[in-house]
C-alpha cells in the first residue's frame, strides 16, 4: 500500500456515492429497473475512478496519463446516446409520449452527472493528498451540495401563474378560457369532455416566458407529466380524447386540457407547476441588444 492507496478508494468512493445520490427514480419512472440503475451506478464508480487516479497522476508530472480522460468524455456521450435511443425507443408506447425535447434534456442530464461525479471524486482526492480526509470529506460535502444545486433547475410555477378554467364547447368547438382547443363533433364525446375533461390556464409572468412555453417540447412535457402523476382517460385509437394544449396568439397564454383519472384541482396545479423547464426550451429575448437599446 502506498500513499495514494487510501486517497484514490477515498475519491473513488465519494465520487460513487456522488452518483448514487443523483441517481433518483421519480414520477417519470426512469431509471425504473434495478439492471438501469446498476448500469448507471457502474458507470458512476468508473467516473469516480478516473477523477480520484487523475490527482496521482499529476502529482507524479504523468501529464500523458490525464489524457485519458479525453476517452472518458467520448464514452460518457456514449451514454448520453444510449439514453435517448433507449427512451425514443419506449417513447411510441406511451399513451401521452415525452416528446423528442424531453427526452434530449434527460439525456443531456445523465452525461453531465458523470462529469459532477469526476468533479467530486477529483476535489476529495486532492483535498485528502494536500490536507488531510477531515478536509477531504468537507471537500466532498461542498461537491454533494453543489452537484444538487446543478440537478434541479427551474419548474414552470417560477415562471407562469396557473389557474383553473373549466372546459367548455361552444357549438362543437372545445375551449378552455377563451383559448380554442380542438373541434368535437359527435355529442358522446362531447359528453366525456365535459365529465372526465380538465382545464387550466398557464399565464406567463414576463416576456421571456412567452416564447419558453410556446416551445412544443415543454408543452409536451407538461401533458405527459401531468398524465403520468394523475392516470390519461383514453386508449389507444381515440384521437378525440388526447390532451392537448393551445397558445393564446394574443396575449402568450397556454390553456392545458386533460383528461385525467383522478381529477383533483390542486394536485394538478401542484403536478403542472413541478414540471421542469426543459433547457432546450429556454429563450430570453429580453437579453436581445433590441430590447436593451434607448429608444
Amino acid at each position: 500500500m502506498n500513499e495514494y492507496t487510501m486517497p484514490i478508494v477515498f475519491g473513488v468512493t465519494i465520487g460513487t456515492i456522488a452518483r448514487i445520490l443523483m441517481l433518483r427514480t421519480d414520477y417519470r419512472q426512469y431509471p425504473t429497473y434495478l439492471h438501469g440503475k446498476i448500469i448507471h451506478v457502474a458507470l458512476g464508480f468508473i467516473a469516480g475512478s478516473l477523477g480520484a487516479v487523475a490527482v496521482p497522476a499529476i502529482m507524479e508530472m504523468e501529464f500523458t496519463a490525464v489524457t485519458f480522460l479525453t476517452v472518458a468524455a467520448t464514452q460518457f456521450r456514449e451514454v448520453r446516446n444510449m439514453e435517448r435511443n433507449t427512451l425514443s425507443e419506449i417513447d411510441g408506447y406511451e399513451l401521452v409520449s415525452r416528446g423528442k425535447a424531453y427526452i434530449e434534456g434527460i439525456a443531456i442530464s445523465f452525461e453531465s452527472r458523470n462529469y459532477l461525479v469526476i468533479l467530486t471524486s477529483f476535489i476529495g482526492t486532492l483535498f485528502y493528498l494536500v490536507w488531510n480526509v477531515y478536509m477531504a470529506i468537507v471537500g466532498a460535502i461542498i461537491c454533494f451540495i453543489i452537484s444538487k444545486i446543478l440537478q434541479s433547475g427551474s419548474t414552470m410555477k417560477d415562471l407562469v401563474d396557473i389557474e383553473y378554467s373549466a372546459p367548455h364547447f361552444d357549438g362543437a368547438g372545445l375551449y378552455v378560457d377563451n383559448i380554442y382547443i380542438m373541434n368535437i363533433g359527435l355529442p358522446e364525446r362531447q359528453e366525456e369532455i365535459l365529465k372526465y375533461g380538465m382545464g387550466f390556464v398557464l399565464t406567463p409572468k414576463n416576456m421571456n416566458v412567452v416564447n419558453t412555453i410556446a416551445h412544443l417540447g415543454q408543452r409536451q412535457a407538461i401533458l405527459h407529466d401531468v398524465s403520468v402523476s394523475l392516470g390519461v382517460f383514453r386508449d389507444s385509437g381515440t384521437p378525440a380524447l388526447v390532451p392537448l394544449i393551445k397558445r393564446d396568439l394574443d396575449d402568450g397564454r397556454i390553456g392545458v386540457f386533460i383528461l385525467p383519472q383522478v381529477r383533483d384541482v390542486d394536485k394538478a396545479i401542484k403536478i403542472i407547476g413541478a414540471v421542469p423547464v426543459l433547457e432546450t426550451a429556454i429563450r430570453m429575448p429580453s437579453r436581445s441588444n433590441v430590447h436593451n437599446k434607448e429608444v
